[in-house]
């Protein structure tokens, strides 16, 4: 008898939309709330799927957590589901991620015992979903490491959706190759959701594309307001800066990061970084251009934050990221080493994760997203509704949220460490600039990339489709 997968069903609470009312404009607010009326109508009787490869410690996780607790507050019957699969085949999926990004990762060629493991991973998953999900269910699947699992599900007679979170703005012939891979798998898909124009593929059919951008929750622990003291108790109580006797507590923070580095001063102007440990979102590039261009101008320090690096079970590179970052940072000068500090954050409780990297980042003076490619990049969108000034490449969906000049900075070369520290180095001195950018980034947020627009988008996507 064939093997099935051990699935993980995703506790789910439900968050009421009407705490938005006050945030949106009229006309967006009633759009918003029609929508959410006309979804749940729909869907009765049938269940909304998600399904993904991990629960915690990257983006697509982060915006399930945040966005599905307001449809089921609307009324919906929606579920989470994470896949089951081998180090083997997460190692893969790795490699496809790089390869859809347009870089070589151990060599562009997809091995055979490779697509074996690939298939026979999500053949296992799918025989496990088949006892869960019925015919008439809508399913939308994130990303490539569940790709796969469209035709059986489809199979089932269920409504599926892939949704990408990935793209290159510039196809070349390796992403190609990642393409090839994946495209014969989502020939039964009823929708493709990609998050800009440009990351849809070739060879998919243009009329069930759809382009949804993501968006974020403001009133998550990762982006709701925090006062000062709590922002510099967060930080005291987690062990990232130093705090005067007595104080540095807070009752919600009580696991500590492990630091590559000094404590935080609590008075020193910070530039931050916080990514995971992963080669695109380049935090080795951060360190020489901090290095380089902004710790010989500025008496600033440098803070790259990031998960415990064995803590996100769908990307294991991050180790071996991580110990080229700790290992760049011991070969600088003792003056500048002395500035920088690398935090692995505790995972074990996501919300208590949320909260220092939401305190984090109100504590930065500069907050930067050096990515060398980028899905979207929703880091950005959390530090510019915390009224942050941000420096960051123009590449992928960074390139949708800030106007350059206008709600932040943007550098076109993103290996360009010279440019990048000199924006660094800008904004660390010039705080009517930094304050002028900061407020245009949350005006910008409010309007274009907060919850409620994407939930709009989705569920016109899936009142379309089940309605066909």
């Amino acid at each position: 008898m064939a093997s099935t997968a051990k699935l993980t069903n995703v506790e789910l609470g439900s968050e009421p939309i009407v705490r938005y009312r006050e945030l949106l404009e009229p006309a967006a607010w009633q759009d918003f709330e029609r929508s959410m009326t006309e979804l749940a109508g729909a869907l009765q009787g049938r269940v909304l799927w998600n399904i993904s490869s991990t629960a915690r410690g990257g983006g697509v996780a982060e915006l399930l957590t945040s966005l599905l607790p307001y449809d089921r507050g609307a009324g919906v019957d929606e579920r989470w589901v994470v896949i089951e699969g081998s180090p083997a085949f997460f190692e893969f999926t790795k490699r496809v991620h790089r390869l859809l990004h347009g870089f070589p990762a151990d060599g562009s060629e997809i091995r055979e015992e490779e697509r074996h493991e690939y298939s026979a991973t999500l053949g296992r998953n799918a025989r496990a979903l088949a006892e869960m999900i019925s015919p008439g269910d809508a399913v939308i699947i994130h990303d490539p490491q569940a790709a796969g699992l469209v035709p059986p599900l489809a199979d089932l007679g269920a409504h599926v959706i892939w949704r990408s979170h990935v793209g290159l703005d510039k196809p070349n012939d390796v992403a190609r190759q990642a393409w090839d891979l994946l495209r014969p798998y989502l020939d039964s898909a009823a929708a493709y959701v990609f998050s800009r124009q440009a990351y849809v593929w070739e060879g998919l059919d243009s009329a069930r594309v759809r382009i949804i951008a993501p968006a974020i929750d403001p009133f998550t622990n990762k982006n709701r307001d925090l006062r000062h003291d709590e922002v510099m108790g967060i930080l005291g109580a987690s062990g990232i800066q130093r705090m005067d006797q007595g104080e540095g507590h807070y009752g919600a923070v009580s696991r500590r990061a492990e630091l590559g580095g000094d404590l935080l001063p609590p008075d020193a102007k910070a530039v931050v970084q916080v990514s995971r440990w992963d080669a695109l979102k380049d935090p080795v590039g951060v360190l020489d251009a901090f290095a380089a261009h902004v710790a010989p101008q500025t008496d600033a320090w440098l803070v790259l934050a990031g998960p415990g690096a064995t803590s996100v079970r769908d990307d294991p590179e991050q180790p071996e990221v991580l110990r080229d970052v700790l290992s760049r940072r011991e070969a600088l000068a003792p003056d500048v080493r002395a500035r920088v500090q690398i935090a692995q954050l505790p995972m074990e409780d996501v919300e208590e994760n949320a909260l220092i990297v939401n305190a984090l980042q109100r504590r930065a003076d500069v907050v930067v997203q050096k990515s060398l490619a980028e899905g979207f990049g929703l880091t950005v969108s959390e530090a510019m509704w915390k009224a942050r000034p941000v420096v960051a490449g123009r590449v992928g969906g960074i390139e949708d949220q800030i106007e350059d000049g206008r709600s932040g900075i943007l550098i076109d070369d993103p290996r360009d460490l010279e440019a990048f520290g000199d924006a660094v180095v800008e904004l660390l001195r010039d705080q009517s600039k930094a304050t002028r950018l900061a407020d245009q980034a949350r005006r910008r947020v409010i309007n274009q990339f907060l919850a409620p627009r994407q939930l709009t988008q989705q569920a016109r996507l899936i009142l379309d489709v089940i309605g066909r």
